[in-house]
């Protein structure tokens, strides 16, 4: 019997994708109204520039670990007691303005000012755009009533910490909140998972985990033995990993739950 659902927080709750392309938006249009640029193509020069860059350090095996992408690295801050984490505090500034300078340069702008004042733009622009899906308040109201839940999500304790501040009604919602970052590492490793059951006092069978991420949600999931929810809103195509559920709507889950209840 289900008595609880974990649930993933970015791209399942929260719309992050949507928060850092409109941030990205934001931040680019500062650039065209300065230099006439094309605010996609910079927009890409910068993602482009980013990743390659962020690969590059020597925490990067850390970062993959933990689950931190290299754009999250373009706006937080890494104020988290662990030896990595401060590396990546000292080192983001200059990543920041480096991956705009690049990018800048890559579509034919050479003015390393101008990208630092871009680098510390953006992180204002993903502050200022909190995006939490429409149905996500919806869904939870209604599964509160007879479920515990839980949020798993990996990432660096403190840019998670801002997440859940800039969208405070999320939190009240969880009887626990497990970062990837403070446990030590992130899904897919089944420990963390386990983990989370440990903290509900639950055994496997008695839990759903609910992500988009087939590679992190679903992958570790399956591998701790809990039964998986794959939310596919953008009709993606499935990898070798597989979920016990596919739902392209949260809501879906309330005939899902219905079901396994009659099982």
């Amino acid at each position: 019997m289900i008595k609880a659902i974990f649930f993933d927080l970015d791209d399942t709750l929260l719309w992050d994708q949507k928060s850092v392309k409109e941030a990205f938006a934001a931040t680019c249009r500062v650039a065209k109204e300065r230099y006439g640029v094309d605010e996609e193509q910079l927009e890409e020069a910068v993602r482009e520039a980013a990743r390659k860059i962020y690969s590059s350090y020597e925490f990067y095996p850390f970062t993959q670990m933990i689950g931190i992408n290299p754009f999250e690295g373009l706006w937080g801050d890494f104020l988290d007691n662990h030896d990595d984490f401060r590396k990546m505090k000292e080192t983001v500034p200059a990543y920041r303005r480096d991956a705009w300078t690049e990018g800048l340069k890559a579509i034919g702008v050479e003015d390393a000012d101008f990208g630092l004042e871009l680098a510390e733009r953006f992180p204002q622009e993903r502050r200022n755009q909190p995006f939490v899906y429409e149905e996500s308040f919806k869904i939870l109201d209604t599964l509160k009533e007879n479920y515990r839940l839980l949020l798993l999500t990996n990432g660096s304790p403190n840019l998670q910490k801002t997440k859940l501040e800039i969208t405070p009604e999320l939190v009240p919602y969880f009887e626990q909140i497990v970062i990837s970052g403070d446990f030590g590492r992130g899904k897919p490793d089944p420990t963390i998972f386990e983990h989370a059951l440990n903290l509900m006092s639950l055994q496997k069978d008695e839990v759903l985990m609910v992500g988009d991420n087939l590679m992190t949600d679903i992958l570790g999931a399956n591998r701790a033995g809990i039964k998986t929810v794959w939310i596919n809103r953008h009709d993606k195509v499935r990898n070798e990993v597989v979920p016990t559920y596919e739902i392209n709507h949260l809501e879906e889950l309330f005939p899902l739950l219905e079901d396994l209840k009659s099982k």
